[in-house]
């Protein structure tokens, strides 16, 4: 009998479930249209005898060694209720359900509960690295009763991505901890990238540096502080060359990204819980002015403007390589300072310094950063990572550069939406008095809110006058 079931072999829950063959472990799968468990299984090769494919839910449980663990990988949303709903009758007490998809953390805690009501076990994981990941290694988060978790993370931890013999594999708390964690890393994933993609721009468009140009300045970046994955795949993708035209890949790819909305929730959760990550926010932003690509072309055309040519010697690519370094570990320390606020708003306990450990391999945002990130979260977990000793030198080398990427880029008509954003933040949390005074003075005046005052005497209302 098998060991674990996965139910859903798209493209994702194909590559888990051969990669928990391939580590050795038996398994039973079930997908909802017979024909691509059929399919699936004649292609699986030698790991063939490990993989038990099933047509109905009965069989497929049948075919699990109780207590049973079962993973799901369908849609999120409805989907997963109506898959819990029909497995549910089948199972024990005892039965596990793993949530491996993409969920929205409140769909989460909401499944937690009903199934802490019911006396049954529930795991809600976040799962990060793509197809890649899942056949080959991810970065796994957990998240429910520490005890479902312990049971079966040893087949977890097999075919998670390994650092340095380390399993990226970890529980993150109770509940929606570990989806919320995964949403948190596809924010700063969405971060990550727009800030790379602006900093590509201002090479392709400002430094007029075309493709195969700019694919050796990336692959010089990810043998330095920037190395991380999504630097070497920026690298490759500018490398690429079109088969059909033999121009450059990104020359014919067009300017429109999609998004499948996990950053969008990272930025709703975000103001909920009054934990600025306006890095993120820009990004997401970004992402769906490039959708409105029509109205986009009109508007270059009503002003007549695009991005221009910079001045010899206004930007180096140096200066690029700094504003990116910069960039990442603000937009990191947003995150994690969102991770943590999150924590005590919801009594998780999540180990910050285990989510920077758990995102070193396997995942899309894996870095070498992340190893300082883990040591200064070990040091002091709640002190924001722009304080940090480490990230203070690399800050204090680098936000010149970043200033001057910004300012020359803003001055040229090219929009940084990202860099702007962190540059921004970094100046407000930087400046000890800042300009709220003028917002208390203005609320109180409209709307008699009262103020605090600097001297510690009681606020109350100001001198406004018949104004007031």
């Amino acid at each position: 009998m098998a060991q674990i079931g996965l139910i859903g072999l798209g493209t994702m829950g194909a590559a888990l479930a051969l990669n928990i063959a391939d580590k050795g472990f038996s398994i039973a799968v079930f997908n909802r249209t017979g024909s691509v468990t059929t399919d699936f299984h004649a292609g699986a090769g030698a790991l063939a005898p490990r993989i038990t494919p099933t047509q109905t839910l009965a069989d497929f449980v049948a075919a699990i060694t109780p207590p049973r663990a079962i993973i799901l990988m369908v849609p999120a949303g409805p989907v997963v209720d109506d898959q819990i709903a029909a497995l549910r009758p089948l199972l024990g007490k005892d039965d596990l359900i793993i949530d491996a998809g993409n969920a929205e953390f409140h769909d989460t805690e909401r499944r937690a509960k009903d199934a802490e009501g019911a006396g049954v076990p529930f795991i809600g994981m976040g799962v990060s690295g793509g197809e890649e990941g899942a056949r080959h290694g991810p970065s796994i988060m957990g998240g429910g009763p520490r005890a479902a978790w312990d049971r079966v993370s040893p087949i977890l931890s097999a075919i998670a991505a390994q650092y340095d013999g380390t399993p990226c594999a970890t529980w993150m708390g109770p509940g929606g901890a570990g989806h919320f964690v995964k949403t948190v890393h596809n924010g700063i994933e969405y971060a990550d990238m727009q800030m790379i993609a602006e900093v590509y721009g201002i090479m392709r468009d400002g430094l007029a540096m075309p493709a195969t140009a700019i694919a050796p300045v990336f692959d010089g970046w990810n043998k330095g502080v920037l190395r991380s994955y999504l630097i070497e795949i920026s690298a490759a993708v500018s490398a690429a060359t079109d088969p059909v035209t033999g121009k450059a890949m990104l020359d014919v790819i067009l300017d429109a990204a999609g998004q499948k909305g996990t950053g969008r929730w990272t930025a709703i959760e975000a103001q909920h819980l009054a934990a600025p990550v306006p890095v993120i926010e820009a990004a997401v932003a970004a992402r769906n002015v490039s959708s409105r690509l029509h109205a986009r072309v009109a508007g270059q055309g009503v002003y007549r403007a695009a991005p221009q040519a910079m001045a010899a010697g206004a930007l180096t690519v140096a200066d690029l390589e700094g504003a990116l370094i910069a960039g990442k570990i603000l937009c990191y320390a947003q995150g994690f300072d969102m991770l943590n606020a999150a924590s005590k708003t919801f009594g998780w306990g999540v180990p910050l310094p285990e989510v920077a450990r758990v995102w070193r391999a396997g995942c899309i945002i894996r870095s070498d950063m992340l190893n300082d990130m883990a040591a200064a979260l070990t040091e002091d977990v709640s002190r924001n990572l722009m304080l940090a000793p480490a990230f203070v030198t690399h800050l204090q080398r680098t936000h010149t550069a970043l200033r001057r990427v910004v300012a020359a880029a803003v001055l040229a008509g090219h929009a940084v939406p990202a860099l702007s954003a962190g540059l921004a933040w970094f100046d407000m949390m930087r400046t000890a008095r800042g300009t709220a005074n003028m917002i208390q003075a203005q609320r109180d005046f409209f709307g008699a809110h009262g103020f605090e005052r600097v001297d510690g005497q009681p606020g109350k209302h100001g001198p406004w006058g018949a104004h007031g």
